[in-house]
Order: C-alpha cells, then sequence, then structure tokens
C-alpha cells in the first residue's frame, strides 16, 4: 500500500468514524494516546532493531509508520506538509 493511500484511509476513519474501527478509536481517544502509542512503537522498533530478524524490524517499523500517520491526520498534517519540509531540508544542504 502506498503511503499517501494509507493517509487518506486515516483520514476517512477520522472524518467517518465507524464502529470497531482501530484508527476511529485512536482518533476518538485523542492526541495523548495516539502519542502514547507512537512512543512505544518507537520503543519496539528499538527493541527489534538491536536483536531482532528483519522480518520483526519491518512489522514494528511499518507499526511506527501507521501510528506516526495517525497523529499526523489528528493534527491535520499531509504527506506533502512532509514532503516539503524535507524537500526544504535537502535544498539547504
Amino acid at each position: 500500500m502506498e503511503l499517501d493511500s494509507l493517509y487518506e484511509i486515516i483520514c476517512e476513519r477520522r472524518d467517518n468514524p465507524t464502529t470497531g474501527s482501530y484508527t476511529a478509536r485512536l482518533m476518538s481517544d485523542g492526541e495523548d494516546e495516539i502519542l502514547k502509542k507512537v512512543g512505544e512503537e518507537a520503543m519496539e522498533v528499538i527493541l527489534a532493531g538491536k536483536g531482532q530478524t528483519d522480518q520483526r524490524l519491518v512489522e514494528e517499523i511499518s507499526d511506527l509508520v501507521y501510528h506516526v500517520m495517525v497523529l499526523m491526520a489528528y493534527r491535520r498534517i499531509t504527506p506533502e506538509d512532509i514532503r516539503a519540509e524535507l524537500h526544504r531540508r535537502h535544498q539547504i544542504k
């Protein structure tokens, strides 16, 4: 799945929550809970990178990316905002 497509799905769940949607639940729980999940997933990436298989690391990075994108959608930061910032940084160096 393309990251822009994932972001669109997350925004759809934010704007039109459905019963049983994990994304919708995260959004309704609020920013503190989303940030907590980002922190947990970041720690799991570190642990997987330190001593687990590449497959496990891929799984944990995928979880982290998803939760960061939930945070982005919650704050209405778009993938384009991130691309623009990365582009700006590249142009400076």
